[in-house]
């Protein structure tokens, strides 16, 4: 796994290489709500935790583990809410979930950061959990079809982007950046897609 090239005098290994494009290809399937999103998501997150743990950066090694298991749960919701016509059912979250996101986003990131902390398993321990955090909401949300997944991946990839350059990890900061692209692209689609689930809910029989 240690194996891999250099790209402008940087070294990427190919569990990094690997890992991250596969990352990419899980935004692109999402953002067509594709059933593929979950089994290439697995492969991703296995590739990623080896390349995180390597780098001491326990927080976001940790979150691949909770990742998988949010993707199994993910790709079981997608399989019993899935419309034959229009693909995934999605709709926007109302004021009480954004609300309820945004608590547990802000909590979440100052408990894990302290545990980081204590445990010495992270040289960042700050944005690293905040992106352990928003990466488990983004993946729930998005289990769950809510439109505003994608923002919580906006704020992953602004944290995660500085994170990744510091810690070395040039390719994936490079990916992070192609993201923030492809996240802003579905969360367009996305929304329009809510619309049109909620005027065919609306539509009288």
């Amino acid at each position: 796994m240690e194996q891999g090239f250099t790209v402008l005098g940087q070294k990427v290994s190919w569990a990094e290489f690997t890992g991250q494009v596969f990352a990419l290809v899980v935004v692109w399937l999402a953002q067509r709500r594709s059933l593929w999103t979950w089994p290439v998501q697995l492969v991703s997150v296995t590739l990623l935790f080896v390349v995180y743990a390597s780098a001491h950066l326990g927080g976001t090694a940790a979150r691949q583990v909770v990742i998988a298991l949010i993707t199994l749960y993910g790709w079981w919701a997608w399989t019993r809410r899935r419309d034959p016509v229009f693909g995934v059912v999605v709709r926007k979250g109302t004021t009480r979930e954004r609300l309820a996101v945004l608590g547990a986003f802000a909590v979440g990131t100052v408990a894990f950061a302290l545990v980081l902390q204590a445990t010495d398993a992270s040289w960042a321990p700050w944005p690293d959990a905040a992106i352990f955090v928003g990466t488990v909401l983004a993946f729930t949300l998005q289990g769950l079809g809510l439109v505003e997944f994608w923002l919580v991946w906006l704020v992953v990839d602004a944290i995660g982007v500085p994170l990744q350059l510091q810690s070395g990890l040039y390719f994936s900061a490079a990916v992070y950046t192609v993201f923030a692209v492809l996240v802003i692209r579905g969360w367009i689609d996305w929304n329009r897609e809510a619309k049109r689930s909620a005027a065919r809910v609306a539509k009288p029989a």
